[in-house]
């Protein structure tokens, strides 16, 4: 497949294919690190949305879509990782334009399995699963967590039993039917890209819908969803590599709850 960027990038070589929708479009963006340098990223009215320019020519996706967002303020944050580079433009270290792309080329062609993903992480939501030991931390996610079950509980219905240890528990249809329910609200591509993010970093469902509904904020999800982690490293430390992968995995959770919040300027 040759991408239509070729005047930037060059061929593209696709990779084996996924399963996953969202997995699939990020195979499809790995591609060699494009040469060509441009003078001018702007935002031009394109439809019902607004697409990426680079010197007046719009940019495609890795499917050959056009790198358009729904709303204004959206494609101003993707046209700011375009204007931040110098020398060698990878898209694929963009997260926002990465996470958009994987929205149109992607998620939008297959909304009802990317939703269906997420309601089944409510099924094994990490909020659920408790310690049995030791106390303290026993203590620590009752303190924290029970909170966010009674928040899902009392705003959406959906209440969900605990279990101990790592055994799967069978979450009650009736909880996972009205998570399912509230969660509609956000069947759209772009924002079902950005909660599938969430939900996979946080390890929970539950908190990426207490993102959107913005009952938490994005410091709150990430801590919340850490708890077990900041424990142990309180007792036993941690290391640099650990840290590299968890700024890491905070780059792309915070550039999706960006995303997530510039698309609520069309509401």
């Amino acid at each position: 497949m040759r991408d239509e960027l070729s005047n930037i990038s060059g061929t593209f070589i696709p990779e084996h294919s996924d399963a996953d929708p969202v997995r699939r479009a990020q195979i499809q963006m790995k591609r060699p690190l494009p040469k060509r340098f441009y003078t001018i990223v702007s935002i031009a009215a394109d439809g019902d949305g607004f697409a990426i320019h680079l010197d007046g020519k719009p940019v495609k996706t890795p499917a050959k879509n056009t790198l358009c967002l729904p709303t204004r303020e959206a494609a101003e944050l993707v046209a700011a990782e375009w204007a931040f580079q110098d020398q060698v433009i990878d898209p694929g270290t963009m997260p926002v334009t990465k996470l958009a792309n994987t929205a149109i080329d992607a998620v939008s062609l297959n909304l009802s399995e990317v939703f269906d993903e997420i309601v089944r992480f409510a099924g094994n939501d990490l909020l659920c699963y408790r310690a049995d030991s030791p106390q303290e931390l026993v203590d620590r996610q009752a303190c924290r967590w029970d909170p966010v079950l009674a928040w899902v509980a009392e705003a959406h219905q959906a209440r969900f039993i605990l279990a101990e240890g790592v055994i799967h528990q069978e979450q009650p249809a009736q909880a996972l039917q009205a998570y399912a329910a509230s969660l509609e609200r956000y069947r759209e591509a772009f924002r079902l890209s950005c909660l599938h993010v969430v939900t996979t970093l946080a390890g929970s469902s539950i908190l990426a819908l207490a993102f959107a509904d913005g009952a938490f904020d994005l410091d709150a999800v990430w801590s919340l969803a850490h708890l077990d982690e900041d424990w142990t490293i309180e007792h036993w430390g941690s290391d640099e590599e650990a840290e590299a992968r968890r700024e890491a995995r905070y780059g792309e959770i915070a550039a999706a709850a960006s995303l997530f919040a510039a698309l609520h300027s069309q509401d």
